[in-house]
């Protein structure tokens, strides 16, 4: 059974947060889907993270290619990736479900903390899969380095 874990950004860029987690995630051999809810949101995730360092280059596409299931990050709004992911990352808000949690590795639910809308949607997802009985984690990069804050 896998664990979510919440990412609240006070202090990085999501583009900068998803490039340490899908770096850590390709060192591990999973496969990554990316999950928003905003093509154009994912789209600039994807030239962010092509304009990454040469020497952390992530290996990357956005569904919708002749590819996607040879990608080993996956960006995408659908909620079945081609790719069979071990990892799900859901951004912009982006559905994730106890049984994908079960289902998986990891999910991880990164999330805005500057943005009432985003600290809702997540605060909402973080209760429903403890009801769930879902294993879940918070962290707080509010210190300046990540934390974790909480654990179900």
């Amino acid at each position: 059974m896998g664990a979510a874990y919440f990412y609240h950004l006070t202090r990085r860029p999501l583009a900068e947060t998803l490039r340490m987690l899908l770096e850590r995630s390709l060192a591990q051999g999973w496969r990554v889907a990316v999950r928003g809810t905003d093509p154009a949101g994912l789209e600039a995730l994807d030239r962010a993270l092509w304009l990454g360092p040469e020497e952390g280059f992530l290996p990357h596409g956005l569904a919708g290619g002749p590819h996607d299931a040879a990608q080993p990050v996956l960006l995408t709004t659908a909620p079945d990736a081609p790719n069979a992911p071990a990892c799900v990352m859901s951004c912009h808000g982006a559905e994730v479900t106890p049984e994908e949690v079960a289902a998986l590795e990891r999910v991880c639910v990164l999330f805005d903390g500057d943005d009432p809308t985003a600290l809702d949607r997540a605060r909402h997802q973080w209760m429903a899969l403890k009801q769930a009985g879902v294993s879940a984690q918070y962290w707080s990069e509010a210190s300046g380095r990540w934390e974790k804050k909480a654990e179900t």
